[in-house]
């Protein structure tokens, strides 16, 4: 992507400073080794390449066809007469393997089984729908990993966001769009919060990102869980943890017919996708966000406020999660949320961005991509009687290969990067 510094390229010689004017002792800090294990592993998949994510992808789908066909009931008969008629176990995996795809192709993409095209979009529609919040998290979580700051509060970030969204939503039935703006906006205030709080007590005391963010997760899910059993948040006509329904004003409408689920969450989704592209590569914050994300203590010396760049990107980090709290309570779970309205959208948004490299429109394609699997994972269990948690093995499996790039090189017998020790 253009304006993107290469990695291990912060820019600053772009802007006049002399790497030799750096302090001895500044450079010799920079050659010690800072990252813990995981920082270091999540600083590894963010800088890997296209291809390899691409590869990862594919020994993912061979790893669930494996799976798919190792569990099925034809397979494991065939399998008891193998050497007597071969042909038959070959012919029970292929079946298993190829009806599993094919169901989850035409229930996350298109389904051919229909004759109007128009229906048979209708599967795409869907896997919009459960792409939706994974992308706006998704560039959050992207914008955080670029900045290196490594928010894994995306769970507790997707809460807020459906809170403060949501209590607006039951609570204020005000004219059309504007009751809807004011609920968004409070959403990505929640998230945009709970995210800058990290931010400050990293800026301020140093604390580690990844152990606050992942413990207040925690902290955000017993909260909601108890105010759901309060008058604050509970449905006063349920005995059940559960909000009030939300107003019909409050509710995010759709775009297309509503049997294609595509409300206007979606086109937001897109429109930040652009500002976060726009932001990352052409504004001078991203700029800063970017020397900062490579290395810290050069951009201090380039006269870069670090803390200050530290604390901005948690918050627009939270408040893209949070908005994927808003796209739930005010666009799936309309007639009222509990604490379980994230649905692992906080930790699969990790995923997401790690998929697309922490590149917005990366991170847009990538959740696409998973919100095809989602989709069509349910067709391929309620057609094939494929387990759904196959889908989740191959979103793993995905990560892990990512995560190990030389692992893919040497599968696939690629050449040694240059510069890249063996």
């Amino acid at each position: 992507m253009s304006g993107i510094a290469p990695v291990g390229d912060t820019g600053l010689a772009s802007s006049g400073v002399d790497p030799d004017q750096i302090p001895p002792e500044e450079r010799a800090e920079d050659e010690k080794p800072r990252a813990s294990p995981l920082v270091a592993a999540l600083i590894t998949i963010r800088d890997g390449s296209a291809l390899t994510t691409v590869l990862a992808v594919v020994i993912a789908l061979v790893v669930g066809a494996v799976l798919i066909a190792a569990t099925n009931p034809g397979v494991q008969t065939a399998a008891g007469y193998f050497f007597a008629r071969p042909t038959d176990m070959l012919a029970a995996i292929a079946s298993s393997v190829g009806g599993a795809y094919l169901a989850l192709f035409q229930g996350g993409v298109y389904d051919f089984s229909q004759t109007d095209p128009l229906v048979a979009l209708q599967s795409f529609g869907h896997a919009i729908g459960f792409a939706t919040p994974l992308i706006a998290a998704g560039l959050g979580i992207a914008v955080a990993f670029r900045s290196g700051v490594f928010n894994i509060g995306g769970q507790g970030q997707v809460l807020m966001g459906a809170a403060f969204a949501g209590y607006v939503g039951f609570t204020w039935n005000g004219p059309p769009i504007i009751t809807l703006l004011v609920a968004i906006l409070f959403g990505l205030l929640g998230g945009g919060l709970l995210a800058g709080l990290v931010g400050v007590l990293k800026a301020r005391t140093g604390a580690n990102e990844v152990i606050v963010t992942i413990m207040l997760n925690y902290v955000v899910y017993y909260l909601l869980d108890f105010a759901l059993q309060t008058p604050l948040l509970q449905d006063p006509k349920s005995v059940n943890p559960i909000s009030p329904p939300e107003h019909a004003n409050a509710i995010l409408f759709n775009v297309l017919p509503a049997a294609y689920h595509v409300n206007v969450g979606f086109l937001l989704a897109v429109v930040a996708t652009v500002a976060c592209s726009w932001l990352l590569s052409r504004s001078s914050i991203g700029f800063k966000m970017r020397a900062v994300g490579e290395n810290p203590r050069a951009a201090r010396v380039a006269g870069i406020e670090v803390d200050r760049v530290f604390t901005a990107a948690m918050v627009i980090s939270g408040v893209l999660v949070g908005f994927a709290g808003v796209t739930q309570v005010l666009g799936t779970t309309t007639s009222g949320f509990t604490s379980g309205v994230d649905a692992g959208i906080g930790f699969n948004a990790i995923t997401v961005a790690l998929l697309g490299r922490s590149r917005p429109w990366g991170v847009f394609w990538a959740g696409l991509l998973f919100g095809v699997f989602q989709a069509g994972g349910y067709t391929m269990q309620a057609a094939q009687n494929v387990d759904i948690n196959a889908v989740q093995v191959v979103q793993s499996v995905i990560v892990l290969f990512i995560a190990a790039p030389p692992l893919v090189r040497t599968i696939f017998r690629l050449p040694q990067p240059k510069g890249v020790a063996a």
